[in-house]
């Protein structure tokens, strides 16, 4: 924990895996560049790290808790700055990026268990992907954060 911590809205990621060790990734919909991103978002007040993680993994992907087994979580809170016009767009100046834990995690259904179509999408399309092309996938400001992950992962990611 650092003194600026408070700064910084408290969130999850998940690195899901499939199968064949392919990473799921969305584009988001609310980026008219090729944005795409692995699910990620808020934790709500009291919540715990892993159960906030399925909870957005489901509401971003329509993928049921059931089907998705912790293999890792990332030892450290890893953080991003969003851009300034960004974050006074999405959360009105209050935070300036986000300090996230992050769980790997395998994916044990199939394809036809994913929706994307969900109560409020975020996603347009999505894809399963290598994971050495996370970092040029992603918004440039996360870049940083994914090559971390990776790092992290990379024993478990079989590539």
């Amino acid at each position: 924990m650092t003194n600026d911590d408070h700064l910084y809205r408290r969130g999850v990621g998940v690195m899901l895996l499939n199968r064949e060790n392919l990473v799921w990734v969305g584009r988001r919909i609310d980026n008219r560049d090729e944005a795409w991103q692995m699910p990620q978002g808020g934790l709500d007040k009291g919540e715990d790290s892993w159960a906030g993680a399925l909870r957005e993994l489901e509401e971003e992907t329509g993928i049921a808790p059931r089907l998705v087994e912790q293999i890792a979580c990332h030892p450290q809170q890893l953080r991003y700055d969003i851009p300034e016009a960004i974050a006074a767009r999405l959360w009105k100046g209050k935070w300036k990026g986000q300090i996230q834990d992050w769980y790997l995690a395998r994916f044990l259904g199939s394809d036809d268990d994913v929706n994307i179509a969900t109560k409020h999408p975020e996603f347009s399309h999505w894809q399963w992907v290598e994971s050495k092309l996370l970092p040029e996938l992603i918004v440039p400001f996360k870049r940083d954060l994914y090559r971390r992950l990776l790092r992290e992962f990379a024993p478990r990611l079989g590539a």
